[in-house]
C-alpha cells in the first residue's frame, strides 16, 4: 500500500459510494487508476467490506466482553459477528478482550444481546457503553 492507496481509502471511508471519478479528482489521479486500486485491495483483503452508516434512531452501543484466558477469541468473536444486532466486533488488547458494536431496536433490545453475551460460557464479564453521537474522523 502507498500513498494513494491511503488517500482513496480515506474518502471510501468518509463515504464509500463516492463515485470513483470524484475519487480521481480529489486525489489527482485517473478514474481507471482508482478503480484497478479498489480493486486490487478488494482482492487483497485491505478493502474488507463496504457499509452503511444509519442514523434509525436505534440505540447503539459498545459492549465490552471479557473472556476466560484459555478461551479463542477469535471463534468467540466470529461467533458473536454473526447476531443480527452487531455491527462489528473487535479483538482488543486491555482490560476486555472483545468488543461488539451493536445497533438495536431499543434498551429491550440492548439488554437481550447483553444477556445473550453473558449466557456464552466463555464470558465472564461484560461492560457496556452507549454511543450517544459519532463524527466521522
Amino acid at each position: 500500500m502507498d500513498d494513494l492507496d491511503r488517500q482513496i481509502l480515506d474518502v471510501l471511508r468518509r463515504d464509500a459510494r463516492t463515485p470513483y471519478t470524484e475519487i480521481a479528482e480529489r486525489v489527482g489521479t485517473s478514474e481507471g487508476t482508482v478503480r484497478n486500486r479498489v480493486d486490487r485491495m478488494v482482492d487483497e483483503e485491505i478493502i474488507e467490506r463496504f457499509t452503511v452508516a444509519t442514523r434509525t434512531g436505534n440505540v447503539k452501543a459498545m459492549i465490552e466482553v471479557g473472556v476466560a484466558v484459555d478461551v479463542d477469541t477469535t471463534e468467540v468473536s466470529e461467533r458473536m459477528a454473526e447476531w443480527d444486532e452487531v455491527d462489528f466486533v473487535w479483538q482488543v488488547s486491555g482490560e476486555k478482550d472483545v468488543v461488539l458494536v451493536a445497533d438495536a431496536t431499543d434498551t429491550r433490545g440492548l439488554n437481550q444481546l447483553i444477556t445473550q453475551a453473558r449466557e456464552c460460557e466463555e464470558v465472564i464479564s461484560t461492560k457496556t457503553r452507549l454511543i450517544l453521537d459519532e463524527r466521522l474522523g
